[in-house]
């Protein structure tokens, strides 16, 4: 097992000088198997001869008036544990002098318009602080590779567009959601849950997985409709043969639009507001379906990756969560996405992508990391 040595300055992390590639996971601490499956990720990416730098820093920039900043977990000791134990070599704990010398910076980075959608309206000023710290620690830590949770899809999506817009020489890399057994995204903030807001929790992840099985019986249908001929002669033929059926589906399907969007939010949305009425009840902030390119909401016109995600409030904790997909997918993933065996979320976990092979913004992977600069 590796030994992980903890570092406090930046000085003392560059006077290591790895044979190989730095790979670096950027947390807040309070680590789970979200963040061991980042960092076990980075292990394999870096190789042997590399070096897997893992930073624990609670960054008060991305944290709001009201937010809970100051009940955030710190759990240095065991954090360290985890880090060791799934491969880091080094855990990088800065103190907030470190990173801020002098205090708040005056001069921060801008997440810009896609900064202020979703999460950006529901924190304002969150996306600011994030990037400005992502920026600081791939300047304190000089990595080849960064990893980042899917979970947190607009903060993936915002740093890809930062490292692309600002030319950071750093490779980002999106590694799949880790779920719990009944479906509830790994966060930090999962320990604040009673049993009962914890059982109204699990509405975001079947609500998304509503959305998904919509979405699979959509892709479906188009599927069929491109094989039945539209012909009445041959629509015919095919309702002598015992496939009426699919005719009428085909049909269906040519006058429906091919996207068909809003019946995705809808099928997501009977979940969420059956949760509403729970005790304690679901407190919905947004449920989106959205162009990852730039976090807009997709009409039904549209084909290509996008991203379901939701955000609510349970009780005291916020949760967010997400999953991505794919509008007028070729025929080999509906089929795929349809089998008969029950679906599971690592049916729909993609392989780790980089910005090698996905668009900035690109929702390729799903995620596990609440806050990046910051993943929770």
């Amino acid at each position: 097992m590796t030994t992980t040595a903890l570092l406090r300055t930046a000085d003392e992390l560059h006077a290591r000088v790895p044979r190989g590639r730095r790979a670096v996971v950027m947390t807040m601490g309070a680590l789970h198997d979200g963040h061991a499956t980042l960092i076990r990720t980075a292990r394999e990416i870096a190789g042997p001869e590399g070096e897997v730098v893992v930073t624990v820093f609670v960054n008060p920039l991305q944290f709001g008036a009201g937010e809970d900043l100051d009940r955030y977990p710190r759990t240095l000791e065991a954090d360290l544990k985890v880090a060791e134990q799934a491969g880091a070599d080094v855990v990088f704990a800065p103190s907030v002098e470190e990173v801020y010398p002098g205090g708040e910076p005056q001069v921060r980075i801008t997440a810009g318009p896609m900064g202020e959608r979703l999460e950006g309206a529901s924190r304002p000023g969150h996306f600011d602080g994030m990037l400005t710290v992502v920026a600081k620690l791939l300047h304190l830590t000089r990595p080849d590779v960064a990893l980042y949770g899917q979970k947190d899809a607009q903060q993936l999506a915002l740093i890809r567009r930062m490292v692309r817009d600002l030319n950071f020489g750093v490779e980002i890399v999106a590694v799949p959601t880790v779920r719990e057994d009944d479906g509830l995204a790994l966060s930090s903030r999962n320990r604040y849950l009673s049993p009962q807001e914890r059982h109204t929790a699990l509405a975001l992840s079947r609500a998304l997985f509503a959305g998904r099985d919509r979405h699979a019986a959509q892709e479906a249908l188009r599927a069929r409709a491109r094989e039945v001929p539209s012909t009445r002669a041959r629509a015919e033929a095919l309702s002598a043969l015992g496939e009426s059926r699919a005719a009428a589906d085909a049909a269906a399907v040519a006058k429906a639009s091919p996207g068909a969007a809003d019946a995705v939010r809808a099928a997501a949305r009977l979940v969420l507001d059956e949760a509403a009425r729970l005790d304690p009840p679901l407190e919905l902030d947004y449920l989106a379906l959205v162009d990852p390119s730039d976090f807009t909401e997709i009409g039904d016109d549209f084909t290509g990756e996008a991203v379901l995600a939701v955000a609510a409030r349970v009780g005291a904790t916020r949760l967010i969560d997400n999953l991505p997909l794919t509008f007028g997918a070729p025929e080999a993933v509906v089929t795929a996405a349809t089998q008969d065996t029950p679906a599971t979320d690592d049916t729909l976990a993609t392989a780790v992508t980089s910005d090698a092979d996905a668009t900035p913004g690109s929702a390729a992977a799903p995620a596990s990391a609440e806050h990046p600069g910051a993943a929770s």
